[in-house]
């Protein structure tokens, strides 16, 4: 494929040779010759003029001595090649001798289920979906078509799945809601979590996440929403859509989600709070109340970013100014005995 086929197919222009043969794509440290690389932001410059790529994606042209492929969106054209260069390797269509399968099980074409699968009863499978070694699926589960399930992931029963979900290894779809009430002995008593858990389609769930089932209705994770590893939702909650959700994030219950938010990394949320659309909540941040939507918030409790941030600038200088008010207090004490 060359320079000027990539530009055709994510809609850029050439600056430079358009004949130059790609064969793969890299990053700018490690790209070989024939790669073609992506850089976003004047940083990258110099690292540009010392790659071996033969080539680069970039958002305005630059003096690097590089043929360029000039994008509106670099990054996104960047994903595009990497799809069309090193694609996702799928595994044959096929049921193996070791996977058990309940009773009214229905398969859809194409389906691949691994060694050691286990499929309750009442389960729906959709076309061309893909699972992965140790999944454990229960009863009345529904899969819908593209699904992917990498291995040792945990649908319990009544788990609904859309169409193009990727469900990363250890997952746990549907577990019980942490809700109990303690008796007049002060023991905490359990309650029947009786809901179950609803994803929509396109979304992807990282490693060791889990996604809690409701005790009456569902927990639902709309379109288009991405969970990074290692991150809690609890139950009765609704994600909306085209949200991220980093890192070991947590979720109490019954909290509502607007479309478009960002919890970064550590992000927290009480119970019972809505967070509005286009909200963005800052790593290691507490909601405990609610958000309105557009808007950027931070901190413990969070509040909004920029007053945060003058906060945190006040923060080192406290022990100095409680010095100082200190000081003008004994000053202001021996003017009143005078």
């Amino acid at each position: 494929m060359n320079l000027g086929d990539i530009a055709k197919t994510i809609n850029g222009m050439v600056e430079g040779d358009s004949s130059i043969e790609i064969t793969g794509v890299g990053s700018v440290e490690t790209a070989k010759e024939g790669d073609i690389t992506f850089a976003k932001g004047k940083k990258f410059v110099d690292k540009l003029k010392r790659s071996k790529a033969s080539a680069v994606l970039i958002g305005s042209k630059e003096e690097i001595g590089m043929s360029q492929v000039i994008s509106s969106n670099p990054e996104l054209a960047f994903a595009t090649l990497l799809e069309h260069f090193h694609p996702q390797p799928k595994p044959e269509p096929g049921v193996h001798s070791s996977v058990i399968l309940g009773a009214n099980v229905v398969l859809g074409k194409r389906v691949s289920l691994a060694p050691l699968v286990c499929v309750g009863d009442n389960v729906r499978i959709g076309d061309d979906v893909v699972v992965f070694s140790g999944t454990v699926i229960g009863d009345n589960c529904e899969l819908g078509n593209n699904t992917l399930i990498y291995p040792n992931v945990t649908l319990y029963s009544k788990s609904i799945l859309g169409s193009h979900v990727i469900l990363h290894a250890g997952v746990v779809i549907g577990s019980d809601g942490f809700g109990y009430v303690v008796d007049e002995k002060g023991s905490h008593v359990k309650i029947n979590q009786i809901g179950n858990v609803v994803i929509e389609d396109n979304v992807e769930i990282g490693a060791n996440s889990c996604i809690d089932r409701a005790a009456t209705g569902s927990t639902l994770v709309k379109k288009g929403t991405k969970i990074d590893n290692l991150v809690q939702v609890a139950h009765n909650c609704t994600i909306g859509e085209n949200c991220i959700l980093v890192a070991q994030v947590g979720i109490a219950g019954s909290c509502n989600l607007g479309h478009h938010v960002v919890l970064a990394g550590q992000a927290g949320l009480s119970d019972h709070v809505t967070v509005g659309n286009n909200v963005t909540l800052a790593a290691k941040s507490a909601a405990l109340r609610d958000i309105k939507d557009n808007s950027v918030h931070g901190g413990i409790p969070a509040f909004p970013l920029n007053i945060w941030k003058r906060s945190m600038t006040i923060l080192p200088k406290l022990p100095d100014l409680a010095r100082k008010v200190r000081d003008l207090e004994n000053r202001l004490n021996d003017l009143e005995k005078k």
